[in-house]
């Protein structure tokens, strides 16, 4: 054995020496071309100032250079000139300097509107409502300005004061609003609570639900104070909502899982070129609860730290994951500071969970990573791995869960009347504000629901202002034709495509009144907004939430949750 151990050194020893010239001689070319295109860099940008027919702009010049360069990377790796350096922040750490409102631009109008005040910030604490058009920001002119140009003079320093001046539809008068910024953190934790039988919840068994929205800074204590507060009130199960939770730090992300496995347990382990960013994370504080039934809700945008906490749960057969395939993030950033005030985000290594596998789904080597070539990691090429009880994971395509639940799909005119950024949605938007003028108090969240003739009323708004959306058949019926005018077939069968089309063509009135459920349910979360704002309007959407009653199903069956932590074979036995 010795003597192996003495000739595999000597081998290694022989082959440090032998390939050491080759690996000096590719740093040298690669020193060496770098140093050749910054040169080729500078050259051009002295030959446009002096050549160019306009005055160019150095910086932002090279600022769009340097985002070129960077994009052959991956979408991750981020630069942040001076003037940017906030929103790093603000992205680090969830925090900003602002009055605490979201504001959407309205198309027809063409200016910003408070679309949403936050509980207890600057905005709702000043009067601001749903539906204020923002005129004036002191001396500086709101109409026509985008909504990134009117969130960037909203913002400021924390303890400065500006004048706000605001249009009221429902008073039709203009009001003004003296409002001092602070400093805004946005709420990780938008709704906790234990759940009842009327979201899915058997009799005998009390529901903890918390829905986490992010990893910024202080968000694990957050959710470790709100799951003792739900055992406090009696929850023997958890459900923990990743859905559209985008991730944020690591660390963040291996403190909460401190919440729900013992202390010193491998969480996730980063990997990179160099020794610095290579770093094992163990759980580190003291846990709350390591054997309460646990089910974490996943979907296509959790993502990154969200991945961490939900891939090492089902690693460790902590918990069982409910919901959809999760987005499937495996790259670690780690934020840089630049000279001059300027910073940059750049992808340091991947990250594995405790099986050892790496859940990144995309290849981003081969090109532009932005708008070139994505190459995706098929399924079947994906590898197996094991959890802690020897049940089957793999890698390579974000975390799927062990039940699989499909929340039901919206219509297309349901989506067309609820998303912002469409002109379309206007419509809903002004029934949604001059309902809320007109009505002083609603119901509680849970039991809040507009009435057939309410509904009557939105539906003839929506009729008398020639509201139209695209609907799905008539863009593939647009396809159809287009490619049977191609191939030669549309001429001879010209009669049978107008009759089709006939047939496709919809009836906004009829459409209104068949999906009158989703519609009713995206007008009335809009509303109950502006009353109970994010929390009110979260707890009533989950009296429909399909995954989140299939997730408190299946903690109220223990004989199957126990079921899906076994591998298949156990599983198999345990039936004979």
């Amino acid at each position: 054995m010795m003597t192996l151990k003495k000739t595999f050194a000597a081998a290694m020893a022989w082959a440090a020496v032998c390939c050491a010239p080759v690996l000096a001689q590719e740093t040298e070319n690669r020193n060496l071309e770098a140093a050749k295109n910054m040169d080729i860099l500078n050259s051009l940008y002295q030959q446009l100032d002096m050549v160019y027919v306009d005055t160019v702009q150095p910086a932002q010049l090279y600022t769009a250079g340097i985002r070129g360069m960077l994009r052959q990377l991956d979408p991750y790796t981020e630069y942040y000139p001076e003037s940017e350096t906030k929103n790093l922040q603000m992205m680090l750490t969830g925090k900003y300097a602002g009055i605490g409102a979201l504001i959407r631009y309205h198309v027809r109008k063409r200016r910003a509107v408070i679309d949403e005040p936050y509980l207890g910030m600057p905005a709702q604490l000043a009067g601001l409502m749903k539906g204020d058009e923002i005129l004036q920001i002191d001396d500086s002119l709101c109409t026509d300005k985008s909504t990134g140009w009117v969130s960037s003079h909203l913002r400021g320093d924390a303890g400065t004061t500006f004048r706000l001046r605001v249009y009221r539809p429902s008073l039709q008068k203009e009001l003004n609003f003296d409002i001092t910024r602070r400093n805004i953190k946005l709420p990780e934790i938008p709704y906790y609570g234990v759940l009842s039988h009327g979201y899915g919840v058997a009799d005998s068994m009390a529901v903890g639900y918390i829905a986490l929205t992010g990893f910024t800074e202080g968000n694990a204590q957050a959710v470790r104070r709100a799951f003792i507060s739900l055992k406090e009130q009696g929850a023997r199960a958890l459900v923990l909502d990743l859905r559209g939770n985008g991730g944020g730090s690591e660390q963040e992300a291996v403190d909460l899982l401190s919440i729900f496995l013992p202390k010193g347990v491998t969480v996730v382990e980063n990997r990179g070129k160099i020794p610095q960013v290579c770093k094992r994370y163990e759980t580190m504080l003291e846990p709350v609860d390591t054997l309460m039934p646990m089910a974490v809700l996943v979907g296509p945008e959790t993502a990154s730290a969200a991945e961490i906490t939900a891939g090492a749960l089902q690693d460790l057969d902590r918990a069982v994951v409910v919901g959809q395939r999760s987005f499937g993030k495996g790259l670690v950033q780690v934020p840089l500071e630049l000279p001059y005030n300027t910073n940059a985000k750049i992808t340091t290594a991947r990250y594995y969970i405790p099986s050892g596998r790496c859940i990144q789904a995309v290849n981003y080597s081969h090109g532009d990573a932005q708008v070139g070539y994505r190459e995706r990691v098929p399924d079947s090429l994906t590898h197996v791995f094991r959890t802690r009880a020897g049940r089957e994971v793999r890698d390579g395509g974000g975390i799927m869960p062990d039940l699989e639940v499909r929340n039901d799909t919206m219509p297309n005119i349901a989506y067309y009347l609820g998303s912002t950024g469409l002109d379309s949605t206007e419509v809903a938007f002004d029934w949604v504000v001059g309902y809320i003028s007109s009505h002083k108090q609603i119901a509680a969240p849970g039991e809040f629901h507009l009435s057939d003739v309410e509904y009557d009323d939105f539906c003839q708004h929506v009729l008398q202002s020639g509201f139209k959306y695209d609907a799905e058949s008539k863009r593939i019926m647009a396809e159809l034709e287009k490619a049977a005018r191609f191939e030669g077939y549309y001429d001879d069968n010209k009669a049978l495509f107008a009759e089709l089309s006939q047939a496709l063509r919809h009836d906004v009135q009829k459409e209104l009144w068949r999906h009158k459920q989703s519609i009713c349910r995206v007008l009335e979360a809009d509303i109950i907004e502006a009353y109970y704002y994010q929390q009110g309007a979260m707890q009533a959407a989950l009296q429909y939430d399909k995954q989140l009653s299939a997730a408190t199903a299946l903690l109220g069956d223990s004989r199957r949750y126990t079921e899906l932590l076994q591998p298949k074979d156990k599983k198999q036995q345990a039936t004979h």
